[in-house]
């Protein structure tokens, strides 16, 4: 069972579905013990870094990401759920989950003709083996929706890379935690091929 952490941010019902239509079994919650408890959490989301990290915290659901994080539990972290797991975002000057220590960066882009938000199919670059990445292939596309993007301090909690004018991280990591910048739920197979990688992941077995 994947619990999907409801903090009022957009996107749930679309990594619900995509994980449905895998047969994985999945609930969307609020309910925080459940989170410390769980067998695997994914932390997606659309929206704004300082309204998301005022619900997590009004509802205790930051205390229960920590202790599901501490216990070595499976997470993923898609989107803004990747982006707040940093120390902190330029979003707001928000300060985060600090999970994984590092700044979330806004584009600020020479080539006035790139749209921000950067949206769309990308290209992504492998850069780091993981098992979440199996039978994921180098140029492989996924879809994006960010204004905003993670810059870890530690560059080898980077997996893979995309290039929109500038190159940034696509995808990080650290220990039982691995999170997309990318929807892998609207992503089509490879997409698809990250949730099923999730949901088979050991971290202490790979």
């Amino acid at each position: 069972m994947i619990s999907i952490i409801n903090y009022n941010a957009g996107n749930l019902t679309s990594v619900k579905r995509a994980l449905d239509y895998l047969g994985i079994k999945n609930k969307i919650t609020t309910d925080k013990n459940e989170i410390e408890n769980a067998e695997r959490i994914i932390f997606p989301g659309v929206g704004h870094a300082a309204t998301a990290l005022k619900i997590l915290r009004e509802r205790g659901l930051d205390s229960a990401l920590l202790t599901a994080f501490n216990n070595d539990i499976p997470i993923m972290g898609i989107c803004l759920g990747t982006q707040i797991i940093l120390s902190h975002s330029d979003e707001s000057n928000t300060d985060c989950l600090n999970i994984i220590s590092g700044n979330c960066s806004r584009f600020n882009l020479r080539d006035k003709s790139l749209s921000i938000p950067h949206m769309g199919w990308n290209a992504i670059s492998i850069t780091k083996k993981h098992y979440i990445l199996k039978d994921v292939k180098d140029a492989d596309e996924f879809y994006f929706v960010h204004s905003f993007y993670p810059v870890p301090e530690d560059k080898n909690n980077i997996y893979a890379r995309c290039e929109y004018e500038i190159e940034f991280a696509a995808a990080i990591g650290r220990k039982n935690l691995f999170a997309t910048q990318f929807h892998p739920e609207k992503s089509g197979e490879a997409g698809l091929q990250i949730l099923k990688n999730f949901s088979e992941w050991e971290p202490d077995k790979c």
